[in-house]
């Protein structure tokens, strides 16, 4: 059933017009937008017209795989997929896009299809702006496994000129990705001007209230944020009663507008109570109670038989507590859309019910939209990562150690391995590498300088060349081994200080005297190889 299969398991949605009314359209590089087919071996373009990459510059790697049955899905960008196995790709693997500093919207497509022919569906984390955001656990529900589910959210983009979504396995499982869209948010939509900076909303539910589903991509309907509006139907208390209306092909004045421009369609249907006219609306939402949400709930006076205020009143309860008192006609007037939004917090079910309780007639709502919202995580400081990167290059640091993403974050899953971090009131920072033993060649970057936590540094046993770089004598360092490899040249002056009580040197092809500062090690007490 197509409904199920986009069903927003874990997400939410946003993205800035741009010239368009669909600001995928424009594509990469223009708007720093993003339409990309994982697994995918060439460029596309959709039947919606939007411009679809393959994925081999954006992946790190991981193999490229086709569901099953491709005849399920209608797009094909939901046919290919890509998985990584962490056997070879490590236990983080991530796409990097070039991303300037600003918010934006992702939305993923996951799909199984029992690609592998394993029947057995993978467990995995996903993170975006080095928090994690997404947890896939098996076993998916069937209609997810089998066609799919769609995810999105907000996001703030990292510091750097590129931003990384990244996958975690689990165990031996191989996390998998079918499509990845990015693009640009309006700065203050959905209270950017107080959530834009540290957090991520993550979409846990987006309906249309009396309406099938739509959304650009999907249909030929248009949103300026890219949104896909779910059919309320399967997220109603089925114990009640329900009509829908519509506005009769009267215009809604009020949609469509900055910063958030919900479109019009959404507010041109509503469901009101059936029945008795003491009757409830109640809608059922999924939650996680270690999180916070922020609900927005939309309206509009559709009906011409309400002209004035007072005629149609009603509360809203959230979570079982009754939040504000609604007028539609007293706060905009008739066929003008009014949003309203409220942050629910200290919940202590698996679900929060939505409920719109009379007051005065009937009740009625458009749309209801539901975000959890993800604090962002401390990251690594910047120039760390810098350093990082460049060791990751000059070191030649092989996939299956998952030296992608952030290095310390989220801290949830030390996902580079070999590698310590601690935290300071600056950010994350690397404090020890423990690099021995795993058949590295290149040699040592002088960008290492910029890990100025680092306490200690093993590269011993591997095939490293090339000379030792001044930047190996950070004050911070306690122990230092580079033995067995083939270095060559002189020792550096600036290696040795107060805090060195190990260095091993050893087993290499260096020559030149050994200098002062470090030879002093050995006469204080210290080893000396």
């Amino acid at each position: 059933m197509r409904l199920l299969r986009l069903l927003l398991l874990l997400v939410a949605a946003v993205g800035l017009a741009c010239g368009t009314d669909d600001p995928f359209l424009s594509g990469a590089p223009a708007n720093h937008s993003y339409n990309i087919d994982c697994g995918g071996a060439t460029d596309f373009t959709s039947s919606f017209g939007r411009r679809w990459l393959a994925d081999q510059f954006f992946s790190a790697g991981g193999a490229a795989g086709m569901v099953a049955e491709p005849h399920r899905f209608p797009q094909p960008q939901e046919r290919t997929l890509r998985f990584f196995p962490p056997s070879s790709a490590g236990k983080s693997s991530c796409y990097t896009l070039p991303l300037p500093p600003g918010r934006y919207y992702l939305r993923l497509f996951s799909v199984y299809d029992n690609y592998d022919s394993k029947l057995r569906t993978p467990s995995f984390d996903v993170s975006a702006a080095a928090t994690l955001v997404l947890s896939f656990r098996s076993p998916w529900p069937e209609p997810a496994s089998r066609y799919g589910a769609y995810s999105d959210l907000i996001f703030p983009s990292a510091t750097s000129p590129t931003s990384d979504i990244c996958f975690y396995s689990l165990s031996t499982d191989a996390p998998v990705v079918a499509s990845i869209e990015v693009a640009p948010v309006h700065p203050l939509a959905y209270d950017g001007a107080t959530t834009g900076a540290d957090l991520i909303l993550v979409n846990y539910g987006r309906l249309t209230c009396g309406n099938n589903l739509f959304g650009p991509g999907f249909t030929n309907d248009s949103d300026a944020f890219s949104r896909v509006w779910q059919s309320d139907v399967d997220f109603r208390n089925n114990d009640l009663s329900y009509d829908a209306i519509t506005a009769g092909g009267r215009k809604v004045f009020g949609s469509n507008q900055p910063p958030n421009y919900f479109p019009t369609k959404l507010y041109r249907s509503a469901v009101t109570t059936g029945g008795d006219a003491s009757n409830e609306i109640e809608y059922i939402m999924p939650v996680d109670t270690r999180m916070s949400y922020m609900v927005w709930l939309h309206f509009a006076e559709i009906d011409a038989g309400i002209g004035a205020p007072g005629q149609r009143v009603f509360d809203v309860m959230l979570a079982g507590k009754n939040v504000t008192r609604i007028d539609i006609f007293k706060q905009v007037g008739g066929f003008t859309a009014f949003k309203w939004t409220y942050i629910v917090e200290n919940l202590t079910s698996s679900t929060m019910s939505v409920k719109l309780v009379p007051v005065v007639g009937r009740p009625i709502l458009c749309g209801l939209e539901n975000y959890a919202i993800v604090p962002l995580e401390m990251r690594t400081i910047p120039n760390q990562v810098a350093a990082m990167k460049a060791l990751k290059d000059s070191l030649k640091i092989p996939a299956r150690m998952g030296w992608n993403g952030d290095p310390c974050a989220p801290r949830t899953w030390d996902a580079w391995e070999g590698v310590t971090c601690h935290r300071k009131d600056k950010g994350l920072v690397i404090t020890q590498l423990d690099l021995g033993s795993q058949g590295l060649k290149g040699y040592i970057t002088d960008e290492i300088s910029h890990l100025t936590d680092l306490v200690s540094l093993n590269l011993s046993y591997n095939s490293l060349t090339g000379s030792l770089p001044q930047g190996l004598g950070q004050p911070s360092i306690v122990t230092l081994d580079l033995s067995s490899n083939q270095f060559t040249g002189s020792i550096p002056g600036t290696i040795g200080s107060s805090k060195l009580q190990t260095a091993l040197l050893n087993s290499n092809q260096l020559d030149g005297q050994v200098p002062e500062r470090l030879y002093s090690i050995g006469v204080h007490g210290g080893v000396i190889e």
